[in-house]
């Protein structure tokens, strides 16, 4: 016999979903987009500044990629974890269904698990996606050219794909807060937009305390302070203080807030 809310069924209604369908197209679209853009724009950058991931941009597929993980990192990327996480039990709350899944019966800690789960799985998917299409947009429309630093060093395109790996689990990492966040928002609520947005918001305002200096070390406890900390993977020699920092801080943090989830959820007196 099958157990109730089988894995494969969340997953299939998750990729079924017209939002999990835009949110792919926009994946999809961005390195389009950019490509785009510096097509229409032009170069006004000064001969004596420094190079930054913009200037760099067009040099070959693998500037593009990282040019777009720069550019969708602190919102387009926030957005999508907050929606793949926090919609999908306020949905089941907003669709009347959540009662009768709980009826069913599902255990609520399979279906927070397997809706978390999925949720997880596809922020990662989208993840992927996005470094991987741009490469390939990118070679195609600025060529095979290895890698270029900001500071004139060169990765070679075998030493650039497992960074690559390495910037994508740094960037995951750092969202765990994220979803975490939007997943406890939604388990309190029966509202999918006010998980989404209030993730997204909360996400948004942290990043403004952190570029006070004179809060000093405080800043390091911010759940945004360690965003861009991938970039020390691209450095000649990875460096890996930042990066773990930043991972060990937004696991603590999602560790307590999926623990109040589970424990609000168990008590949850569902009614829709």
């Amino acid at each position: 016999m099958s157990s109730p809310l089988p894995l494969r069924a969340e997953v299939v209604r998750q990729l079924r979903r017209r939002r999990t369908q835009v949110s792919f197209g926009l994946v999809i679209a961005l390195p389009l987009l950019l490509v785009g853009a510096f097509a229409l724009g032009s170069q006004d950058g000064s001969a004596n500044a420094a190079p930054t991931f913009v200037d760099l941009a067009q040099t070959g597929g693998a500037n593009l990629a990282v040019f777009a993980l720069f550019a969708s990192v602190s919102f387009l990327l926030v957005v999508l974890v907050a929606l793949f996480t926090g919609d999908p039990v306020p949905s089941e709350a907003s669709w009347s269904t959540l009662r009768y899944l709980l009826a069913a019966p599902v255990p609520r800690g399979r279906l927070l698990r397997s809706k978390l789960i999925v949720g997880a799985g596809t922020c990662l998917l989208a993840l992927v996606a996005l470094p991987v299409w741009s490469v390939l947009v990118g070679g195609i429309a600025y060529g095979w050219a290895p890698y270029s630093s900001p500071t004139g060093d060169t990765l070679t395109w075998g030493v650039f794909v497992l960074r690559l790996v390495v910037v994508v689990g740094a960037v995951a990492s750092n969202l765990l807060f994220v979803a975490a966040l939007a997943f406890v928002i939604g388990v309190y609520t029966d509202a999918p937009l006010a998980a989404v947005g209030g993730a997204v918001m909360v996400t948004i305002v942290s990043a403004i305390p952190d570029t006070i200096t004179a809060l000093g070390d405080l800043r390091v406890a911010l759940p945004t302070h360690y965003q861009f900390a991938w970039a020390d993977a691209l450095a000649p020699t990875l460096q890996w203080g930042q990066i773990t920092r930043g991972a060990l801080w937004s696991l603590v943090y999602a560790v307590v807030l999926l623990a109040l989830a589970w424990r609000h959820f168990e008590r949850k007196d569902v009614l829709s």
